[in-house]
Order: C-alpha cells, then structure tokens, then sequence
C-alpha cells in the first residue's frame, strides 16, 4: 500500500513515519513518497528517515519528489499537511495581528484567517489533481486551518477527505488519566469545530464518568486543560472545552502574554527549525534522528506555553509531551479504511445531521465509527447556546474565506476578518487584509470588487 504525504519535508513527518514502522499487520504501508516544493527540506527528512529505518528489513520504502503529479499517481492515501508561506508566513501572521491588538494565532482569529486564505486555493487545486490522478485515494487532512481546508477540499472529494487533529486525542487522554479510567476504552461525547471544541461526556460502559472530574479541585487542575482554564471556569461551563479555547474565553489575557513574549510562536519555531534543517548535512548519519528528536523534545515542551504564562499554569506535564497524537490517528484511520479494521475515532466530517445549529456540508470535529466505507459521526449531545452560537459565528467566517478564495473577492476576505468573534472593528479587518496581502504575495489574487 502506498501513502504519499504532501508537505513531505516537514518536521513532523518522522512521528507518522515511525508510526509506520510500528505496524506490522499484513496490509500495512509499504511504499512512502514525500512531495514538497523545498528539496533541501526534502533531502533532510529524507535522512532522518533513513536512519531510523536502518536494520528494519522489511521497513517501508521511501522515495522524494517535488513534482506533484508524480507523487499523486497510485496512492492509495494522500497525507496533507502542507504549509504555504511556510514558517515566515506564520511568524508574519502573528505580528500583524498583534500590531493591531488582536490575536496572530495560525489557526484561530486573524492569523488563522490569513493563513486560509493563502492556505485553501492551493488545497483545492491538490483536490483536483488527486481527483484525476488517484481517483480511489483517501484523503486525509492534517494542513490547518483543519476544518476550513477539509471543507474546501471535500466540494471536490466528497467524504474521501477526512480532517484529523491531536488536541481532542490529547484532550481525552488527559482527561481519562486524571479520572482514572483508560483511555482507550472510554467512549466520547465531544463536538465542535476543529479547535474549536467542547467534552461534553466520557462514558466507561454506560457511566459518563466526566462528573467525577468537577467533584475535586485536585483533579480538576491536575492536567493542562484544567490549569489553562481554572477549576471555577470548567464548573461553571460543565464541559472541558479543548485547549484552543483559551483564546476565546481569556482572549486579553492571551494577546497581553503573546505581546510581552520575546518572540511569537511562529518565530521561535521558525529559528528553531531553520537551525535543524541547516545543520543535518554537517550531522553524522547515525546522529541526525536524535538531533531531530532534541529539537522535537524542545518544540512540544514550549506548546502553549505564553497561555500556561497568563493562566499561571506553569510548565507542560511530561505525559502530555509523549508521542501518539496525530500521527496515530491517522494510522488507526487508514487502517480501519484499508483492512476494514473498525475504529472510533474524533475526526473532521460533514456534519450530516448531526448538529442541530449548522448545516449537512459544514465540516464539524465529532466521535466516528470508521471501517472500509469510510467514516460515519456517532450521535453526541447537541451543543448548548453559546458554544452553538460561538460555533455558527466561526463557521460563518469560515465560509466568508471560502468565498474570497473562490471568486477573489477582498470585500468577502474583510467580512471573514470583521466577523470573527476575536476582530473587533471592521476598520481593524480592513487594515488587517492590507497588512497581510503586503506581506504575502500569494494573496495577490484577491482584488477589490
């Protein structure tokens, strides 16, 4: 079976492909082509890999590419996670929304807007293409914004693309240790956005277990959620929303801490990676897979970590910094599709009928029951009023960018920055757009009506 991974040259690539080398089930990947624009990003993963391969007989294959076409033609799964603009991108993101006061986080307010709309015209030309070239392939999306990217993608794919994301996996994980449950045998009752999300219930058997958390301060604060949000908060909501809303409910408190920061999130990790990627040709061949795992190890610790300042909820937790997160979503996925092994698992779909507040074509983050033909949500609770609310404002601006994307409207990329909840003025969107398409060619397409 043959995975192509689309944004092949990216730093997280090893996570999945070590989770490939774990699987040893006949059916499995045995074929791996990484397609990216940036060779020399390409011919340091490439190493990486190799290494870690090394003296596993049977590991799978890897070849690279930067022709697009070529790395398309018989896949059986395409892995999205592409990032256009790159690390520069996001690190100018940020900081023009934090010159005028708002929120630069890549997938969430004015940076996430920004970087979807530079983001979805490329998503859907990849559509496109797989459409022609790998008719029969599964897409799944890990390119954020998750959500939007997978609901522009699917006006071209239909159900063949499915979104994934760590921070519910994470969320759940959490929660389940602090209970004292296990994690893998708990059933979730979650619904939301991508990043954008709410727990509202874990069911061990036909207990929802989730009471027992809001009972005792202790455990309520003993995991990130908790510290991030404070006891009271998560009692008054009865829910533990996913960690993205911290932006939400401490939005000032968050954009205080983000400008105090010597740098932005973009631009550590912009250093941080560019210093990797530039010494592995001087790194020996048995060492350039534990250079990568320090530089990993640095990355995960510092998470979140200008939200932990303003919440005071002091350094992540060693157990929320170990591996099994994305990567192993989408490995249980393909499974589940290629071997009819069936899974649950929370993933980015149309919403069907699910939820009552949006409609059947959004792409929601909900519990699935997956086999061979694909996902399909479980039922969960309907969202209450506010997260509805919250919920419809944001898919709103969602759909507002997949029409500036589509027609290159500016006037519909304005609306997107002004409607969303953590905008608050239209002149601050109409700077906004001003500031970002200076900064990134690639949104040259939008032209004013």
């Amino acid at each position: 079976m043959r995975l192509t991974i689309l944004g092949g040259g990216g730093f997280r690539v090893p996570l999945v492909y070590g989770a490939l080398l774990r699987d040893r089930a006949p059916g499995r990947v045995t074929e791996v082509v990484l397609y990216d624009v940036d060779a020399a990003r390409l011919h340091a993963i490439g190493r990486v890999l190799a290494e870690r391969a090394y003296g596993i007989d049977d590991a799978p294959r890897v070849r690279t590419t930067t022709d697009l076409d070529e790395a398309l033609r018989g896949a059986d799964f395409v892995f999205s996670a592409i990032r256009v603009g790159g690390l520069e991108g996001r690190a100018a993101d940020e900081r023009i929304a934090l010159d005028e006061g708002v929120l630069g986080q890549e997938t969430v307010g004015a940076g996430g807007i920004a970087y979807g709309l530079r983001t979805v015209p490329v998503a859907v030309e990849i559509a496109r293409r797989v459409k022609v070239l790998a008719p029969d392939a599964w897409v799944i999306n890990f390119t954020n914004p998750a959500g939007l990217v997978t609901e522009a993608m699917a006006e071209h794919l239909g159900d063949h693309v499915v979104g994934i994301c760590d921070s519910p996996v994470g969320l759940a994980r959490r929660v389940a240790r602090a209970i004292g449950v296990d994690p893998a045998a708990v059933r979730l009752d979650y619904a939301g956005l991508n990043h954008l999300g709410w727990l509202h219930g874990m069911y061990d058997g036909e207990e929802n277990v989730l009471p027992r958390l809001f009972e005792d301060d202790a455990l309520l604060t003993s995991f990130e959620e908790g510290k991030l949000f404070g006891a009271d908060w998560l009692r008054t909501l009865g829910s533990v929303p996913n960690e993205y809303l911290h932006y939400y409910y401490f939005n000032r408190e968050a954009v205080a801490a983000y400008q105090r920061a010597e740098k932005t999130r973009g631009a550590f990790l912009r250093e941080q990676q560019a210093g990797f990627y530039a010494s592995t040709d001087s790194v020996p061949e048995a060492s350039v897979w534990a250079a990568w795992d320090r530089t990993r190890a640095e990355r995960e610790a510092t998470y979140m970590s200008a939200n932990r300042k303003a919440s005071g909820g002091g350094e992540r937790h060693a157990d929320d910094m170990e591996s099994g997160g994305y990567e192993n979503v989408a490995l249980a996925l393909m499974r589940a599709i290629a071997r009819d092994e069936p899974a649950t698992l929370v993933l980015n779909v149309r919403n069907g009928t699910s939820l009552r507040a949006l409609d059947e074509k959004a792409v929601i983050e909900i519990p699935c029951r997956i086999d061979a033909a694909g996902p399909r949500p479980l039922p969960v609770s309907q969202l209450t009023g506010h997260e509805a609310g919250l919920v419809s404002t944001v898919k709103a601006v969602e759909r507002c960018v997949l029409e500036a994307a589509e027609s290159g409207s500016a006037r519909a990329a304005v609306k997107a920055f002004a409607l969303h909840p953590l905008v608050d003025s239209v002149h601050v969107a109409r700077r906004l757009l001003d500031g970002y398409r200076g900064a990134h060619p690639g949104l040259g397409y939008l032209r004013a009506d």
